[in-house]
């Protein structure tokens, strides 16, 4: 699949959304990409995650042990990549401002992991990810998401294997454009919220 064929596929489900949202990292955007509104749908996600596990396929030769994603975001697409490649998938999730494994989710001293995102903008939830999967005992060997709002440009420590990238511009809160400025902005992610 292109980035525009992805696109097309978040358009299709009216995930594809334009604003002025807040963003997980806390920039601001005119566009966001609901991806919840993919994920309702098995067979969109599905799709999506059948054609970025043949890129994993590629990428990596060899597959890993174990998926781990990120909740919230991460726990739909891990799972359903994990069926794909036939592994097994856990998720961590958010202790006192921590990702920790819970739910008697265990990694072995060793173990490969393959640490899957629905949406990179800055690569901070994947790098939290991944240390923490880390200080459990697991080797990181990629990292893996459905589409990469930073084009390329994400750091996250390991590999990043994206379906679809593409550089949408995002603004520091204090340094809008005209276009946003003068706009309400909207939150509708997860992180953060009690």
């Amino acid at each position: 699949m292109t980035t525009e064929d992805v696109l097309d596929v978040f358009r299709e489900a009216g995930a594809l959304l334009e604003g002025h949202f807040i963003l997980s990292s806390g920039r601001r955007s005119a566009l966001f990409m609901q991806k919840a509104l993919i994920f309702k749908n098995p067979v969109l996600t599905a799709k999506l995650c059948a054609a970025l596990a043949d890129k994993v396929r590629a990428r990596l030769g060899d597959l890993p042990d174990v998926i781990i994603a990120p909740a919230m975001g991460g726990v739909i697409p891990g799972y359903e990549m994990a069926r794909q490649l036939g592994l097994e998938s856990m998720f961590m999730e958010r202790e006192n401002g921590t990702f920790v494994l819970r739910r008697g989710f265990e990694l072995k001293q060793g173990q490969t992991v393959l640490m899957v995102e629905d949406i990179v903008t800055t690569g901070l939830s994947s790098r939290e990810t991944i240390k923490a999967i880390t200080e459990a005992g697991g080797n990181v060997v990629a990292g893996c998401c459905i589409f990469d709002r930073s084009g390329g440009e994400a750091d996250i420590g390991v590999p990043l294997i994206s379906l679809a990238a593409k550089r949408f511009p995002d603004f520091d809160p204090n340094d809008l454009p005209p276009e946003l400025a003068g706009t309400p902005a909207y939150k509708p992610g997860s992180r953060g919220l009690k």
